[in-house]
């Protein structure tokens, strides 16, 4: 089944990096401030709803309200994931005024990336049922015989990497859609 390019794989709700545009109240859409317009991102004025937009190397995620070519603003709730709205927020505005926007606060970092990679090869190990210690050994490239390992580094280093594997199978995997806040 071939997914449908106008549906949005991430919604407002689901991820932080999401950036809510809402038209501007009037009291705020203060003539002298020059409040910034989508038109200058290359997004269409009559858009609705979810929109994912590359501009460069950018990629935005915005969740737009019909401005109807009012002048727009941004909604930040303020919850425990504020601070990665507000990455988000000013990423856009410097994409609006022609600035390098920043550190894309929804991308995982290569050290994550690997971790991750790390936990789904011991899944597949553990699930074709090979040892820790054998997982261990094609991982990081060391042997250890039956001997050493109960009080071996790797074996410390393998029981966390089970702990985490099983967690994300488990359904923690949905953390990451939160990224970079492990509070929730």
């Amino acid at each position: 089944m071939a997914l449908d390019p106008r549906t949005a794989l991430w919604t407002v709700a689901v991820s932080p990096a999401v950036i809510a545009v809402v038209p501007l109240p009037t009291a705020l859409a203060d003539a002298a401030s020059r409040p910034l317009s989508l038109a200058r991102a290359g997004l269409p004025p009559d858009m609705a709803e979810e929109v994912l937009t590359e501009r460069g190397e950018t990629i935005l995620r915005l969740y737009v309200l019909p401005p109807d070519g009012a002048p727009v603003g941004v909604l930040l709730p303020l919850d425990a994931l504020f601070e990665v709205r507000v990455q988000a927020a000013l990423r856009l505005w410097r994409v609006l005024i022609d600035r390098r926007p920043g550190r894309d606060p929804a991308r995982l970092s290569s050290d994550r990336i690997r971790r991750l990679i790390l936990a789904l090869r011991t899944l597949d190990g553990l699930d074709s049922g090979v040892s820790q210690r054998e997982i261990g050994g094609v991982l990081f490239g060391r042997e250890v015989s039956a001997g050493d390992w109960l009080s071996h580094d790797l074996h410390f280093r393998m029981k966390r990497l089970v702990q985490f594997a099983r967690a994300l199978r488990d359904g923690e995997y949905r953390r990451l859609l939160l990224h970079p806040f492990r509070g929730r």
